[in-house]
């Protein structure tokens, strides 16, 4: 093979995504929250924008959405010709009937001092009003240590413990791991004292190196089957963890009652003391599609787009670019911004267009699911509303990132209602998420006393015209957190 150089000339054919479409992209997957900031930011960043205040002694109308045959010129995906310099748009701006400028913004000026200022109090107001942080596990378990009058060496290394505890309340590791390798013998006792120390603390069983401690520091004298329970935690977790209740009286002498007993008992137990502490994240949700029932059956969706400003080009910019006064740098200003304000206009308009289309055609193909609830889910995939919509699949995807449906059953992800699925006996599709609760049904009714096994799972579902395979019932059982037969049994007494 020889290698040289040269130059060649090649003919090929590659997209290249224009400035105007890719902004088009971001603001169609962007949330209705994470939307109203983009448009705040827009606000501060471009002068050029302003916001059509409303008149709140006003009747306000309500926005009927349509749902187009075909998408319209305004709705088509937004293509730029680069090479034209955008001479198109800005010929259209200028052009504008002195009729499509509404006099009352031809006047209108920035906010004033004052209603800014309102502005800002309404956000200290409600930054005031916000739920305070929690109380942590650490600040917790350190103002119980300002409880004991102990030497300030001895102190130290508890809080040093408190602050090596994981989410659940556990110290991970060994105690000698929290010193350095070249530790004294009366260093290592310390931190043992100190271990105690922080297990003496509330809430109990916190500072356990491991489940089996845990369990154990939380055991009162005095409690019902106290020896029992700890002979059950010290000697046989593990028989536990798999339902050998049978083995375990055969090496305790214990009944097969008294050890359900004692089991109950166990289970007033927490095996994470420190989790009701930990931080869950619950996120914001805020509704971007509501479902209305239409007479005569059906929905229609309908954005919940009122919190979103109403954007409109300053006149007074438009007059300063046709003023011949204007100074060139600021002319070439002014059109750079105009051109920005117009884009991000023209990409919410079409985020509502596409969002109603995509959003109604989901419904439309899910009407059983919302008339009955989610066992009636039909199989979706994004490649079928992307056909009947008439976009590209990853439009869809866009379309239903990050955004939820107010519907009659709750609300709902969009991405819920995309599902797989398999084929029934008698031919019909079946969505997984109605496999999932099929399977949910028939555990739950079950005889405990002898539990369906995974191929006996596999029968049940076919009796009801699910066919699936046994490795499908052991993933599902196992994502679903389902005990296996073994470990669902209730023994006799």
């Amino acid at each position: 093979m020889r290698l040289s150089f040269g130059q060649e000339l090649r003919q090929v054919q590659k997209q290249i995504l224009a400035p105007r479409m890719i902004q088009s992209m971001e603001i169609l997957q962007l949330p209705i929250l994470a939307l109203m900031e983009r448009i705040d930011q827009e606000m501060e960043e471009n002068p050029v924008l302003e916001i059509v205040e409303e008149d709140p002694d006003l009747p306000t109308e309500e926005y009927e959405n349509e749902k187009p045959d075909s998408p319209t010129a305004e709705e088509r995906e937004l293509v730029i010709d680069e090479s034209s310099n955008n001479e198109a748009d800005f010929e259209r701006l200028l052009n504008l009937d002195a009729e499509e400028w509404p006099d009352q913004f031809e006047d209108r000026a920035r906010p004033s001092r004052g209603e800014v200022e309102e502005a800002g109090q309404r956000k200290l107001d409600a930054m005031a009003n916000m739920t305070a942080r929690p109380q942590s596990l650490e600040d917790y378990l350190r103002d119980q240590l300002g409880w004991f009058d102990v030497a300030p060496e001895l102190r130290a290394m508890a809080e040093r413990i408190i602050y090596n505890l994981d989410t659940n309340g556990y110290l991970p590791g060994r105690v000698e791991d929290l010193l350095g390798p070249d530790a004294t013998q009366q260093q290592i006792d310390l931190t043992h004292e100190a271990l105690k120390l922080v297990q003496r603390l509330d809430p109990s069983g916190v500072g356990a190196r491991d489940l089996r401690e845990c369990l154990l520091l939380q055991l009162v004298p005095g409690m019902p089957l106290h020896e029992e329970i700890r002979t059950l935690i010290s000697d046989h977790l593990e028989d536990l963890e798999h339902n050998r209740i049978p083995a375990i009286s055969r090496k305790t002498g214990y009944s097969i009652e008294t050890i359900q007993e004692a089991v109950e008992e166990l289970r007033k137990l927490n095996p994470k003391p420190g989790a009701d502490f930990h931080d869950s994240y619950v996120p914001n949700v805020t509704p971007d599609v509501f479902i209305d029932p239409v007479e005569g059956g059906g929905y229609r969706v309908r954005l919940e787009d009122s919190q979103i400003p109403t954007l409109f080009i300053s006149p007074q910019y438009r007059r300063l670019l046709l003023s011949k006064d204007t100074p060139p740098e600021t002319r070439e200003y002014i059109k750079r911004k105009l051109n920005s304000a117009q884009w991000l206009i023209d990409s919410i308009h079409q985020r509502r267009g596409t969002l109603t289309r995509v959003a109604q055609a989901i419904v439309d193909h899910q009407q059983e699911f919302l008339n009955k609830g989610p066992e009636a889910i039909e199989p979706l995939k994004m490649q079928q509303i992307a056909d009947k919509v008439g976009v590209h699949v990853t439009t869809v995807s866009r379309a239903v990132d990050d955004k939820w449906m107010q519907t009659p059953r709750g609300i709902f992800p969009l991405r819920k209602f995309f599902v797989g699925g398999t084929t029934s006996a008698d031919g019909e599709e079946v969505a997984w998420d109605a496999v999932r609760l099929k399977l949910q049904e028939i555990v739950d009714t079950e005889d405990k006393k002898k539990p369906h096994s995974d191929e006996e799972l596999v029968e049940q579902l076919a009796s009801h015209g699910i066919t699936v395979a046994r490795r499908t019932v052991t993933k599902y059982r196992k994502a679903m957190n389902i005990p296996s037969s073994r470990q669902r049994r209730e023994w006799k007494k």
